[in-house]
């Protein structure tokens, strides 16, 4: 099948790309120091935070991963979704307090404070190594197969070369104001141009009754039976919830948008606003996977599923606004990769052991880490197409790494009795387990093991153990410490005294009860 994209689809693309690049350097400009650079100076509202948020995390490697998991596996992926919806709330009241009120660059520099600098080294670490396997190459090589479409003359490393270039020009000028600022823009073009497709998805095959003739019922159940293979409903609650907390509570990635909140009122908003823009994903991005089920019904290739029907569906001119919707998408999740292991890299280690660097010394370090980065997400992106769907790539890969931190991080900030020495412990153990489980993938074990979302589970609460009972042999740091890196009674006693003079529409709390009634009708319906 030939994809041709005609003068004016291409002349729109362009200037989407032009336009980025030139407000990437127009914001870059107004940089005058590292928290200007890496966390756009601490003065974001909610909106900008929201739709950052959702579109990092709606990269082109969703789009491409979420139609190919409707398409073969079902609505049960909106699982991932919509628990992200009860991740977001439960990230607002309990882990952004405390981010904010200490100030943090990173959100390992929260694990600093908690435990020690060599626990904050090894979150670290793992941050830059999702960021980059998952994050950053996912996204390059999830792009790199549509662009390849309509350039099929150049070969996949070269397109995810110059993806790789295009992106990183305005990142590295201009820091996370540019992120975001780009990526509230993007979030409205990917939300257009997914509605865009889904509903000519809908009309080619005309209407519900050819998709139920070929498909079975179970097929739009959200919540699978406990002996499904892929997403068994248990599996909900302990694997998807764990890598779900996973991205949205400790990852750097997705996390520094809130931690350049101008307050604790924005930042909660801006979560629970990306909560809300997540319960859209089910009717603009896994059902056009379902529709392609009539149109396609021979598809072999996953992957190949959502860029096929951009072009049989879409007429010129729509075609190259949709195109530049996904690319959008593809932009802000390389955007915000690059920048946030920048940040890591610069902030938890080069900080560390230089901790005389001025303020511009860092900027500029930050910005060459960004180019390394690319060049590292170039070289590992085309080994990604080793998988069978990029969506198993993406989840099989936070199920191996995010145990470990999820417990570091749900311990310390909920239990006074943990200490470094079970944190520790609880690494050496994690981290012997996340080699076994990848030695076991990769030289082809024939061991049997449950579904990866509950050997995940499983994974947390063996860190957990270990932490816990490790930490006796450890000394427990005074609490005036604590205080200011744990959770008590108190802390949830004064914010609701501080919400008491605020009106009802602007109480968080009850925004996230409306979330949450909105997500349970839609579970209701499917």
């Amino acid at each position: 099948m030939e994809f041709n994209l005609s003068n004016v689809d291409l002349s729109i693309i362009v200037f989407y790309l032009l336009a980025v690049v030139a407000l990437g350097f127009y914001i870059g400009k107004k940089h005058k120091n590292a928290e200007d650079y890496f966390l756009a100076g601490r003065n974001l509202t909610w909106p900008i935070i929201g739709f950052s948020l959702f579109a990092s995390n709606m990269s082109s490697n969703s789009l491409v991963g979420l139609a190919g998991a409707g398409y073969k596996d079902g609505f049960s992926v909106f699982s991932y979704e919509w628990m992200a919806v009860v991740v977001l709330i439960l990230f607002a009241i309990f882990f952004l307090p405390f981010y904010l009120r200490n100030k943090i660059f990173t959100i390992p520099e929260y694990l600093e404070r908690r435990y020690s600098y060599s626990v904050r080294a090894y979150a670290s670490i793992i941050a830059i190594t999702l960021n980059i396997l998952v994050d950053i190459a996912a996204t390059l090589y999830a792009g790199g197969l549509v662009i390849n479409l309509i350039f099929p003359s150049f070969a996949l490393w070269q397109i995810i070369v110059g993806l790789a270039f295009i992106a990183g020009i305005y990142t590295v000028t201009g820091g996370l104001s540019s992120v975001m600022y780009t990526d509230a823009v993007q979030a409205v073009i990917l939300i257009f141009g997914s509605t865009v497709i889904s509903y000519m998805a809908f009309i080619e095959i005309g209407g519900w009754e050819p998709l139920y003739a070929i498909t079975e019922m179970s097929h739009f159940d959200v919540m699978k039976p406990i002996d499904d293979p892929t997403l068994p409903w248990p599996s909900v609650f302990t694997g998807v919830l764990l890598i779900g907390f996973y991205f949205w509570g400790t990852n750097q990635y997705i996390t520094q948008r809130t931690l350049a909140a101008r307050d604790i009122r924005q930042g909660q908003w801006g979560a629970l606003f990306a909560g809300f823009l997540k319960l859209s994903i089910l009717f603009i991005m896994i059902f056009p996977g379902a529709f392609a089920r009539v149109m396609y019904p021979d598809m072999q290739d996953m992957d190949m599923i959502y860029p096929t029907m951009l072009f049989d569906l879409l007429p010129t001119g729509l075609l190259g606004i949709v195109l530049a919707g996904l690319i959008a998408a593809m932009m802000s999740s390389l955007d915000s990769g690059l920048n946030s292991v920048s940040t890591l890299i610069t902030m938890d280690f080069l900080k560390k052991f230089k901790p005389d660097a001025d303020s511009k010394t860092l900027m500029n370090f930050g910005r060459v880490v960004t180019v390394v980065v690319m060049i590292i997400a170039i070289l590992w992106a085309p080994q990604i197409g080793n998988f069978e769907k990029l969506w198993d790539y993406l989840q099989n890969t936070l199920a191996w790494f995010c145990p470990p931190i999820v417990a570091l991080f749900v311990m310390g900030l909920f239990t006074r009795h943990v200490n470094n020495m079970g944190a520790i412990a609880s690494i050496v153990v994690g981290s012997s387990i996340t080699v076994w489980l990848i030695g076991l993938k990769f030289t082809g074990s024939t061991l049997v093991l449950p579904n990866f979302l509950y050997v995940a589970f499983l994974h947390f609460l063996l860190c957990c153990a270990v932490l816990y009972f490790f930490s006796f042999l450890g000394q427990t740091k005074p609490d005036a410490e604590l205080a200011e890196v744990v959770y008590s009674r108190e802390e949830l006693d004064r914010e609701t005294l501080s919400l008491q003079s605020l009106p009802w529409y602007k109480n968080y709390r009850y925004q996230a009860i409306g979330i949450l009634i909105l997500t349970a009708i839609i579970l209701l319906i499917y």
